[in-house]
């Protein structure tokens, strides 16, 4: 019984070892994407729009396509702002991405 309770305390006051430090654990790479900001019109909200070149399986050419995502927007950016959003928890019903970097400023 007392090798127990040695055991015990020893495992107690050591919770270093048991358990490794979060910031030598790496975080898996989260998805990015460029676009561009079709919507500023809510409060640090902007919809960005994605689009991608999809080969036709028939025809063989390439065809665009568009997504558009809402992204958490502390940058400031504007519509026809080229932006760089990247993926994230939930932070409200729709937006799941924040912008991070505004790669060109829209022309004036």
């Amino acid at each position: 019984m007392s090798e127990n309770q040695e055991n015990i305390s020893e495992s107690a006051s050591a919770p270093e070892a048991a358990a490794p430090p979060a910031a030598s654990q790496s975080r898996a790479n989260r998805s990015q994407k460029v676009g561009t900001v079709t919507s500023d019109k809510m409060q640090k909200t902007v919809v960005v729009r994605v689009d991608r070149l999809v080969r036709h399986r028939k025809y063989r050419r390439y065809v665009r396509r568009t997504s558009k995502f809402m992204a958490h927007d502390e940058m400031g950016a504007t519509v026809g702002d080229k932006v760089r959003i990247v993926e994230t928890r939930p932070l409200s019903a729709r937006k799941r991405w924040r912008v991070i970097e505004i790669v060109q400023k829209a022309a004036k």
